[in-house]
């Protein structure tokens, strides 16, 4: 029977066990998870009412795996889909928010570019072809549609995402899609039109900066996704149980001279673990600590993935005192442009996208803060942070009134940041992991951030565990 341990219970480390699961229910299985929880940054808590997300609050739906997930594990009437107005959303200059255009019309009657910008980004079939390098999103956001639409309009956009700075992160890398649409098609443009003709969903927009596929989450928060796939995983998942060491073994499986060693012995604070296969889920920075032992190269390699931390802070309001301070809030929320010199890096407005995120009479807002531009803030105290934020929601919102409810979330390793070169260093990866079957990394440090992106690639994941047991790699 093969032997397969997975390293981390994120929402990575339980879709593969999940996966793994499906294909053969009588594999020898273990999820060992060094916190207390199942999760990773995947995390709701209810607190004074209030449903606060830890990290991410909903998938695009768009994507078909997130949603067979969650129907594998009896979540079909849990899923909650983002309220309309989550479409509205904006972002910050010039001392106002104004909201991100969804039609051409509107485009061209939004004062969020100048009369000169938005003429640049008429002239992007017409833009230079790509150079031989690899681009970061600011080069070519600047080389297809302008300087002003790339630091206002993208800038924003990769602080929402990855909290990075679009002139260090990778284009192809983090968006693929937008890589593969310029190879394909020479341009944006031609290539949203053939999109068009042919309707396909994957790479459609629904305006500028507007995200293809509607926000959906879980009646009570991200938190079911986990719970539930934790309990279709059931009795082989082990928390407080970290991984503290990683060996070379030898596999009963070993059996062809033709492939590399295999096995692995699997060190936890209480006992050790024989191995036939072992996942990494974790940051690519724990990944590097277990490899390092054997495989100094691929652990410089992997530690090499950088991190941007970054704070949350959730403030409750009273509705009523919120409306007549700056009105209701009637959109997904707001991002701020590096450029504009405001520390928040946006907004969520948390009660406005999802039902039932605040009790009734309040609002949620969710505020980001840190990130790769600034780093050090998420170690700024408690109240030193919250005066930040209360002080640049003035500025951004013209909100004066007090919360009544505050939590501050630190994540200090934060989200993954695929800069310059991440995609010639996956292929190295690739390769040094050639000498040690059966050894495999998963997780957002590799090729996508999001949830939809670590769900994904479970089932190959899986599929490639499984050929290991049965020597087929």
């Amino acid at each position: 029977m093969t032997r397969i341990v997975i390293a981390g219970a994120g929402i990575a480390g339980l879709s593969i066990a999940h996966a793994i699961r499906e294909r053969d229910p009588a594999v020898d299985l273990v999820v060992l998870e060094g916190a207390d929880r199942p999760g990773g940054n995947v995390r709701t808590e209810v607190l004074d009412g209030y449903t606060c997300e830890w990290g991410p609050d909903g998938f695009l739906d768009n994507a078909p795996d997130t949603l067979r997930l969650a129907h594998d594990v009896g979540l079909d009437s849990r899923v909650l889909p983002s309220n309309d107005s989550a479409r509205r959303r904006f972002i910050f200059r010039a001392g106002r928010l104004h909201e991100a255009p969804l039609s051409p019309v509107a485009f061209l009657r939004s004062g969020l570019l100048s009369p000169l910008g938005k003429a640049r980004i008429a002239w992007e079939p017409f833009a230079r072809r790509r150079p031989e390098i690899d681009e970061t999103i600011h080069e070519f956001a600047e080389r297809r549609i302008g300087r002003e639409a790339a630091t206002i309009m993208i800038d924003s956009m990769v602080s929402g995402i990855f909290a990075g700075d679009a002139r260090a992160l990778s284009l192809r890398a983090c968006f693929p899609k937008m890589w593969q649409m310029e190879s394909d098609h020479g341009g944006l443009f031609r290539a949203m039109l053939a999109t068009r003709r042919r309707r396909a969903a994957a790479v459609r927009t629904e305006g500028m900066g507007q995200p293809a596929g509607r926000l959906t989450s879980f009646t009570a928060g991200m938190r079911e996704l986990i719970d539930g796939v934790a309990a279709a995983v059931g009795g082989a998942l082990r928390v407080s149980t970290p991984v503290i060491g990683l060996r070379p073994g030898t596999s009963a499986l070993a059996f062809r001279s033709d492939l590399a060693p295999s096995g692995f012995t699997v060190i936890t604070p209480r006992r050790t673990r024989d191995a036939d296969a072992v996942v990494l889920t974790g940051p690519s920075s724990d990944a590097a600590g277990l490899v390092r032992p054997f495989d100094s190269t691929l652990a410089s390699v992997l530690a090499d993935i950088e991190t941007a931390p970054l704070a949350v802070v959730a403030m409750g309001f009273e509705a009523a005192g919120l409306a007549a301070d700056r009105g209701p809030l009637d959109g997904f929320g707001f991002l701020v442009p590096r450029c504009e010199g405001i520390r928040i890096l946006g907004a969520l407005w948390e009660s406005s996208i999802y039902a039932d995120r605040a009790p009734e009479g309040k609002a949620l807002i969710r505020v980001m803060i840190g990130g790769a531009r600034d780093p050090g803030v998420v170690d700024v105290d408690d109240d030193e942070l919250v005066a930040i934020v209360r002080r640049e929601l003035r500025q951004t919102m013209r909100l004066n009134v007090a919360p009544e409810f505050v939590r501050v979330i630190r994540h200090r390793r934060g989200i993954p940041q695929y800069t310059r070169g991440h995609v010639a260093r996956l292929q190295r990866i690739d390769t040094l992991l050639q000498a040690h079957r059966g050894l495999f990394l998963a997780g957002n440090s590799y090729r996508g951030v999001s949830i939809n992106s670590c769900v994904a690639e479970a089932g190959q994941i899986a599929d490639n565990v499984l050929r290991v047991g049965r020597g087929e790699m």
